[in-house]
């Protein structure tokens, strides 16, 4: 058994969001994303995989194949692989997500920036 704290991967930057990786195995990922407020995560796809998500801090709006859907903190929301989706943090306030990923696609979204 292994366990961390999400409070330590919360870091937050001007101008850009933060990836923050807490666990990785060989086909998932559990991270936790970071946004300044008025901060976006770019819209994307997770090929063959399904993602999990859940509002840590503040709030936002969730955009899922073109509908948006506004989140707060204890929200959970599932992201099927397929779907085109993206987040917007609140201008107001910074917020945090917890990502866990299942059938991760590739490398590449198991990167932190």
């Amino acid at each position: 058994m292994e366990k961390k704290t999400w409070s330590q991967f919360q870091e937050y930057r001007e101008g850009q969001f933060t990836k923050k990786i807490v666990f990785k195995k060989e086909s998932h990922v559990a991270f936790v994303l970071n946004f300044a407020p008025g901060q976006q995560l770019p819209t994307h796809n997770h090929p063959g995989a399904v993602v999990y998500l859940t509002v840590l801090e503040g709030s936002g709006m969730m955009i899922a194949d073109g509908i948006e859907t506004p989140v707060t903190t204890g929200d959970v929301v599932q992201v099927e692989g397929h779907e085109a989706f993206a987040y917007r943090s609140a201008d107001d306030l910074a917020s945090s997500l917890s990502v866990i990923l299942i059938q991760t696609p590739s490398e590449e979204y198991a990167k932190e920036v």
